[in-house]
């Protein structure tokens, strides 16, 4: 009965009921998945369980599963083409209104568009449960690397509907934001992303790992982390790494990641190091036993590697747009580029090569801009947006 009252506080309305304020996170990617959005949304749950919120996940089965600590209503999924091990989940709109008809969540939280997103999506809207989303990743952008250039208007328009029928969209950084309302989203709010500096250090350089590099200390060591696919623009940094080695021989070029580019990455690079997908500690020791980060990627929302590698204090090459342009000073604490113009990328990554000393020095500048970003304050934002929609507020900007 008391869940009818709107103008409560979620805190308050918790309290009241001697139960937490229970928020459904809907989500078609999870840990032990890695990608951004997974890392993000782990985070961004736990936040809350820490703050006494009672956290469900809604997401596709997956074929290791998630020991964590929530509540987990897995349903059917598909493959992905082109991405194996990550599923899309069905359109289980019967089971979602069986399942918040008998325990209705305070609030619905959208972190995905697939079709599992678009039934509960429905499904809140019929209950009239509050619903926020989040917008992660520019699908729109992803077309012309899959061949789909056709459908990118019809793309942007429905991310666009979709995101119109929550009472906020939440995004990781300002840009983001703006772009998004000149697009037409309604109700856009900057949430913004954390760092665990105390994972991603410079103290966990291994000098036993660059060795099985096959690299001495004053070698240069240039790295790229994230998901080997067509979408990251990994040629260019392979090609910037061939203009490094003329003048740097003994430089050696680190992958880490999986996806559906290695095989014919590592094919075309043999000299290259290949290392696969990496977590925690270990993913935290080749960051820092790198030197220079090459991120020349141009569809992210955000870049959460980029954070990763200023936290261990590298060299980040990156485009000036969404964490880059938010958290490097060019020059200082890395090297920007105009976004899409790869020759002045290149002479950005080869203005520090023959300099050790500069990169460790623009590393050092990296590693203190960046470490003062914990994942607390994000998740407080995250927390706010949703109390507001419990409570029915427009705290969110509009377009």
């Amino acid at each position: 009965m008391l869940r009818g009252m709107d103008d409560f506080p979620a805190q308050l309305l918790a309290q009241s009921l001697k139960v937490p304020p229970h928020i459904a996170l809907v989500t078609e990617t999870w840990p032990p998945e890695i990608n951004g959005v997974a890392m993000t949304l782990s985070r961004l749950a736990h936040g809350l369980s820490m703050r006494g919120w009672k956290v469900t996940l809604v997401r596709p089965r997956q074929r290791v599963e998630s020991t964590d600590q929530h509540d987990h209503i897995l349903v059917p999924g598909l493959p992905i083409p082109g991405y194996a091990g990550l599923r899309f989940g069905l359109p289980v709109r019967n089971t979602l209104l069986r399942l918040w008809t008998k325990q209705r969540p305070d609030v619905v939280h959208i972190a995905t568009e697939g079709p599992l997103g678009w039934a509960a999506l429905k499904v809140a809207k019929k209950l009239q449960l509050p619903i926020t989303s989040s917008f992660h990743t520019n699908f729109h952008r992803y077309c012309r690397h899959y061949r789909l250039g056709s459908i990118r208007r019809s793309v942007e328009r429905y991310l666009r509907d979709f995101h119109n029928q929550a009472s906020c969209t939440m995004t990781p950084n300002e840009a983001l934001s703006q772009s998004l309302r000149q697009e037409g989203y309604r109700n856009v709010h900057t949430v913004g992303r954390g760092i665990d500096a105390e994972l991603f250090n410079p103290r966990h350089r291994s000098e036993a790992l660059r060795k099985q590099w096959g690299v001495t200390p004053d070698d240069l060591v240039v790295i790229h982390v994230g998901r080997i696919a067509a979408e990251k623009n990994l040629q260019a940094a392979a090609d910037t790494f061939d203009q490094i080695v003329l003048t740097q021989p003994n430089a050696k070029m680190v992958w880490v990641g999986d996806g559906p580019q290695l095989k014919s990455i590592s094919k075309r690079y043999p000299n290259h190091i290949f290392t696969g997908s990496k977590l925690g500690l270990e993913l935290a020791e080749h960051y820092a036993s790198a030197d220079m980060f090459l991120f020349p990627s141009m569809t992210e929302t955000f870049g959460n590697v980029v954070l990763e590698a200023m936290s261990s204090g590298l060299a980040v090459v990156a485009y000036r747009y969404a964490a880059a342009e938010t958290y490097i000073s060019d020059g200082k604490s890395g090297l920007l580029a105009e976004f899409g113009d790869l020759q002045q990328f290149q002479q950005q990554a080869k203005s520090l090569t023959g300099n050790l000393r500069a990169i460790r020095s623009v590393g050092a500048s990296a590693r203190k801009a960046i470490e003062d970003q914990p994942w607390d304050e994000v998740c407080m934002k995250f927390e706010s947006l949703l109390q507001a929609a419990v409570k029915g507020e427009a705290l969110c900007l509009t377009a």
